[in-house]
């Protein structure tokens, strides 16, 4: 028996996207969702690189360029 555990994932905070991401757009033409200082891009090349820096908390979202 598995103890009667149960496993939930979520998405976007268990929040809904219909609601979310206009939201989140509507606070970025506000000036008040500083999209810029929290993603950072990585070439492919540097994969590795923005792996690392994900992982260290050195960058809060990674965004790799192909």
């Amino acid at each position: 028996m598995m103890n009667y555990r149960t496993v939930i994932g979520c998405c976007e905070g268990d929040s809904v996207p219909q609601i979310f991401i206009p939201r989140l757009v509507q606070l970025y033409k506000e000036g008040k969702f500083p999209v810029n200082k929290i993603i950072k891009t990585y070439p492919f090349s540097e994969l590795n690189q923005a792996k690392a820096d994900s992982n260290s908390g050195k960058v809060i979202k990674a965004v790799v360029t192909m």
